[in-house]
């Protein structure tokens, strides 16, 4: 937009210049050649008149030719009676001015004068072009001042703009200045007034899902230990079997809860990304996860460069430790007895890569485009089920801290055997070695 007002300006002002220039500059050109055509006329008809007269007056008039040649670039020459016409001839680089001379009615010659005409267009070349220097010079001002222009008229746009894109990027604070014309001030107010709505709202489904979610927390559990003093205190296997299968309900909608709460924190952003040491992190959850492992006989292996390194990622306190919590649980849940669950980071850059590769049945790619929507869950190798909340807080978490997770097939496996999850996170730039 800045660009077009410029360009608009600009062929104003050049629009502008070409009435008025171009005009003036003809009147000018026209003016000196007829300056020039009548100084020598001048010049042809009083040579003319000497050579009409006596002796005397022709012998002035040899005098005068000669004068004429020596102080001026011209040149006169006298024609006889039948060549005697009166003309003006502008030619190459000359003027020439016939003059006929008569005595008593009759011709008895002429004077043709032949002026070069090389100062005349020099004159020319310099009103022509002292004219486009300062039309190029004017063109350049108002590019400038058309740029000032622009960019102050445009402005409170670019600020909406600004606005906008914080606001697509999840920030919800992000507030346009109501600055600039009265039209693009109403604009910032509306936008302003929406956000802030917004935000009220978001704000409050947030507190809403926090508080509920810790509110249902208590009864999950008093309920859990019930079902559990039940299952204790029966013989019946019927009754054991469907305690059970109450129990294993509770246990997946604590599982729910617990992943809204912690989504709902995660949204809030009351955190600040800080230096953390990622090989610390991954061997303290990799510890607490191998006995649950263990007894599935599935086997976590640790590689990559952390093994030997110890890099510093920037996430919030507490992320990483959910985010791996959640990746492995998944992994754990389709891996078969036997398998391999594999966790590798890798410097790459200005970025370390985490990647959790399992041995489990993989996913389709429509089902990697739809696995980090919230409540959706896909049925694992061992026939369970998740909350549907597991990746969503992972994407919310990772994305805070400004890195990125992807699903791809496990390397080497291609698709139906196997997932890796590939997180990306900042590399701190106070990362040891």
């Amino acid at each position: 937009m800045i660009r077009q007002l410029i360009v608009s300006y600009v062929l104003l002002v050049a629009v502008a210049l070409t009435a008025f220039t171009v005009p003036v500059a003809f009147t000018l050109t026209a003016q000196l050649r007829g300056d020039t055509e009548q100084s020598v006329r001048r010049e042809a008809r009083t040579m003319a008149l000497l050579l009409s007269g006596d002796a005397a007056s022709r012998a002035a008039l040899d005098r005068m030719v000669v004068a004429y040649a020596q102080e001026t670039p011209g040149t006169a020459e006298v024609l006889p009676a039948a060549r005697a016409k009166t003309a003006t001839h502008w030619g190459d680089g000359a003027l020439e001015v016939t003059e006929p001379a008569k005595r008593d009615g009759r011709t008895v010659g002429a004077v043709r004068i032949s002026y070069p005409t090389s100062d005349l267009t020099r004159r020319l070349w310099q009103i022509w072009g002292f004219r486009a220097f300062l039309a190029l010079g004017v063109l350049a001002v108002a590019a400038g001042l058309g740029a000032i222009v622009a960019r102050r008229l445009t402005r409170p746009l670019r600020q909406l703009n600004d606005m906008a894109s914080k606001f697509s990027d999840g920030d919800l604070t992000a507030r346009s200045p109501v600055t600039g014309p009265h039209e693009t001030q109403t604009l910032a107010r509306t936008l302003n007034q929406g956000a802030e709505r917004l935000d009220t709202l978001i704000a409050s489904q947030r507190i809403f899902v926090a508080d509920a979610s810790h509110q249902l927390r208590t009864p999950l559990t008093a309920l859990r230990l019930s079902l559990d003093n039940i299952a204790d205190g029966t013989d019946d296997e019927f009754v054991r079997e469907d305690v059970e299968q109450a129990t294993a309900e509770v246990v997946r909608m604590s599982r729910l809860v617990n992943g809204l709460l912690v989504l709902a924190r995660a949204e809030a952003k009351v955190t600040a990304a800080e230096p953390l040491p990622l090989k610390e992190i991954v061997a303290e959850r990799l510890s607490v996860w191998r006995p649950a492992a263990d007894e599935r006989g599935v086997r976590i292996a640790l590689g990559g460069s952390i093994v030997d390194g110890r890099p510093l990622v920037l996430a919030s306190p507490g992320h990483l430790e959910q985010v791996l919590d959640n990746v492995l649980s998944n992994a754990l849940e389709v891996s078969p007895d036997g398998a391999t669950i594999t966790v590798r980071a890798e410097s790459r850059g200005d970025e370390v890569e985490l990647s959790v590769v399992d041995e489990g049945p993989g996913m389709s790619d429509a089902d990697k485009s739809r696995a980090f929507d919230r409540f959706w869950r896909g049925q694992g190798l061992t026939g369970r089920t998740g909350s549907g909340l597991g990746l969503a807080v992972v994407r919310q978490l990772v994305t805070d801290d400004g890195g990125t997770v992807a699903l791809r097939d496990a390397p080497g496996g291609g698709a139906g055997r196997g997932l890796s999850v590939v997180i990306s996170l900042r590399a701190s730039p106070r990362s040891g070695g």
